[in-house]
């Protein structure tokens, strides 16, 4: 008896370790294994979207300057009033310009008498010539001195309409509809004529519709085109989303950024979008029929770039591929790859071609 509970105990201790063994095993196996996620290449049926900065413009939008010198006698619209082409802005004080007023006016009726003084000897010199009293020469230097009185009464004339032209630009209007954004003046300041932008009365701009100006990359200019939709969204408004059209673009790239300018019309009836504002535009660009991959399973060695594929038999080979443009999380491929490919995520550097993986399941979404 003491022999058989002997042999039975030394089998327990035999059979336990042989199994703590087996077990070891295959948890050494198991944690040896190399777990990966895979993808395929997706063949996308819409475009990818283009997201670029932007500022937003008035559709027309100009300083509004003086043509006449001299005082603001008084201004009538100031920031965020609303005017109408026509609309009086303010009125200036030009005591010279209506000096040189009355002074071209009188030397007009200067002009205007002497013309009729000409005129009258021309005509008396002209009946004596009939009468053979006078010699023709004195005839034609009286009609030469009627032509030239003439001449110089228009002359006048026109110096006098120059001035009144410059005397109804002491009224300063608005050239268009818009709003005020500036007021650069205030009574009594000094303008000079054509002060140009620097010293502008008003800075006026016509906010419906507004201007939109993004510099598109030039890996995408040849996708954008005139009449495509885009979507414009400002941060401190949101959950609001404008829609807005291509109605232009440069067709040209700037040597110096490598970019093409393309401009967007924006509807902004209900004035909710300012002018100067900083706003995202979203381009939608149209599909090209190539394979995406996620940018995450690209390896970059000095073999050039690869991707890790995952054989039937979970075996790894690397394959190189040729990429095309980057539109961040997903990397447009032109060659090296099919749909039905399953491509390593996140591949470990050490990964080489012959390895065996195991495929890890996905992840459950998160509950919210």
């Amino acid at each position: 008896m003491a022999l058989v509970v002997l042999a039975v105990l030394g089998g327990r201790t035999v059979f336990s370790r042989i199994s703590n063994a087996r077990t070891l095993e295959a948890r050494t196996a198991e944690s040896s294994a190399l777990y990966v996620r895979v993808a395929t290449p997706a063949s996308a049926n819409s475009g990818p979207t283009l997201s670029l900065p932007g500022t937003l413009q008035g559709f027309v939008q100009a300083p509004i300057s003086a043509r006449a010198s001299g005082y603001v006698k008084r201004w009538l619209k100031d920031i965020g009033s609303r005017v109408e082409k026509g609309e009086l802005l303010a009125e200036l004080e030009a005591p010279e310009l209506d000096q040189q007023l009355s002074q071209a006016i009188a030397a007009r009726d200067q002009a205007a008498s002497s013309l009729e003084l000409a005129h009258s000897s021309f005509e008396r010199w002209e009946a004596l010539r009939k009468k053979d009293v006078v010699s023709q020469q004195e005839v034609d230097e009286r009609r030469s001195a009627d032509a030239q009185a003439r001449a110089n009464l228009a002359a006048a004339q026109a110096n006098v309409e120059r001035l009144r032209q410059l005397e109804g630009f002491k009224r300063v209007v608005a050239p268009f509809a818009g709003i005020i954004t500036r007021r650069n003046v205030d009574v009594g300041d000094l303008i000079d004529a054509g002060g140009g932008a620097g010293r502008a009365l008003f800075l006026l701009a016509q906010t419906d519709p507004l201007r939109v100006y993004v510099n598109v990359p030039q890996s995408y200019a040849q996708l954008v085109k005139p009449g495509q939709q885009v979507t414009v969204t400002q941060a401190e408004l949101r959950d609001q989303d404008f829609k807005g059209e291509i109605v232009r673009t440069a067709a040209s790239i700037d040597a110096a950024t490598r970019t093409m300018q393309v401009e967007i019309n924006l509807p902004n009836k209900d004035g909710r979008l300012l002018p100067g504002a900083f706003v995202q535009v979203a381009l939608p660009l149209p599909a090209t029929g190539t394979l995406a991959i996620p940018g995450n399973a690209v390896l970059f060695r000095s073999e050039g770039t690869q991707v890790a594929l995952v054989g039937p038999d979970n075996k790894v080979t690397l394959r190189p591929v040729k990429v095309g443009r980057n539109f961040g999380d997903t990397m447009e491929v032109l060659e090296g790859v099919s749909e039905k490919d399953r491509l390593v995520l996140n591949p470990p550097d050490s990964l080489n071609t012959g390895d065996t993986v195991a495929i890890a399941a996905a992840p459950a979404p998160a509950r919210k």
